[in-house]
């Protein structure tokens, strides 16, 4: 019988259980988009899940959404993130990075550049600058000719992360930032090849996964999505025909995993799982809705067809939480005002369960 603690093998690797860590931002880089010390403990401390994935890490200088985010496009980038990976590896882990394109949800004062997007629409609400939040701004819209490059630019950061010790990448397409903003059909009023029909909306992110598969090879390459969901103002018309289409290009490309939010009611989600043949990671509950993940959600998607199951905020404040779940031992709560304040407060801070001899 298949439980959370069955082994899994994932591409080239065998994770001892089906436990994921989600990606989760936490701003503590270092000036540059470095990866520190502190970070490679956090991880470290969570390697007994069967596969971490990384905060989103940008491909790109104009792809950096928040300050204090790393990155994976410089050399001195690829060096601070080596003791970050070895970290997780010394400790028994396997760890992915996540390459996240902010597209339009960035500002010139975070970059110094002004946000693209697939076209002149502003994301809705305010976005995180080193001066505090400020509204978001209209993005330029890309030129045709400008697109390729950017679904690049995911390769390119990939192959860096491979460089630094990364088991593989997973391309961040949720959440309304880039890959999100293409399959969109409010964010994406293009007339060109990228816009309009299902058909052109997709073409974004199958030309991302493509070049990251060519670049790192499938085994390594994953791609979260979460559909129908507004973050950011997005909306998707046609969630059910736009994600089938897309899981349908995706398939022959041979990426390691898809790994879905629950953003769309749960027959969509079901049907989703049903037309897509490979691994399916699936995060059971609402990206920072009012409940967290626990064992009951996990095996309810065991049982629908998932294959591993991704915990976010659980991860924060239970860095042992694979061990908490086999013995259901109680979940401790995370500090939320902790979460994007930077320091080691609430990210190092939060303890092991005292187990009995």
């Amino acid at each position: 019988m298949t439980t959370l603690f069955t082994s899994y093998r994932l591409g080239g690797l065998t994770l001892p259980n089906r436990v994921v860590m989600a990606p989760m931002t936490r701003v503590r880089a270092a000036a540059g988009g470095l990866a520190t010390p502190s970070m490679a403990a956090y991880y470290a401390q969570r390697a007994t899940a069967g596969l971490i994935v990384s905060e989103g890490v940008q491909p790109s200088a104009i792809g950096q959404s928040n300050p204090g985010t790393p990155g994976l496009h410089t050399d001195e980038q690829v060096e601070a993130w080596r003791p970050v990976t070895d970290a997780v590896h010394v400790n028994g882990g396997r760890i992915f990075a996540q390459i996240m394109h902010g597209g339009r949800v960035s500002h010139s004062d975070t970059t110094g550049l002004q946000p693209v997007g697939p076209s002149a629409v502003p994301a809705v609400g305010d976005v995180f600058t080193p001066t505090g939040l400020q509204p978001a701004p209209t993005p330029r819209a890309l030129d045709t000719a400008e697109v390729p490059e950017h679904a690049l630019s995911y390769a390119r950061a990939a192959r860096r992360a491979v460089d630094a010790g990364f088991d593989g990448v997973e391309l961040h397409g949720a959440n309304g930032y880039l890959i999100s903003q293409f399959l969109s059909s409010n964010a994406n009023l293009r007339t060109d090849r990228y816009g309009g029909p299902i058909a052109n909306r997709i073409r974004f992110a199958v030309e991302a996964v493509a070049a990251t598969v060519e670049a790192v090879g499938g085994a390594r390459t994953g791609i979260r999505l979460s559909p129908g969901a507004t973050f950011w103002g997005v909306e998707d018309s046609d969630v059910r025909e736009l994600y089938t289409a897309l899981l349908t290009e995706l398939a022959p490309l041979g990426p390691a995993y898809v790994h879905l939010e629950a953003t769309a009611d749960e027959e969509v989600l079901v049907a989703l799982r049903r037309a897509w043949p490979g691994t399916l990671v699936m995060n059971p509950t609402l990206p920072m809705g009012p409940k967290q993940t626990g064992r009951d959600d996990a095996d309810h998607w065991l049982g629908l067809g998932a294959d591993l199951i991704s915990f976010g905020r659980a991860f924060i404040a239970n860095p042992d939480l694979v061990e908490r779940l086999r013995g259901a031992l109680p979940i401790a709560p995370a500090d939320e005002a902790t979460h994007y304040q930077g320091g080691d407060a609430g990210y190092l801070t939060y303890s092991a369960h005292q187990y009995s001899a």
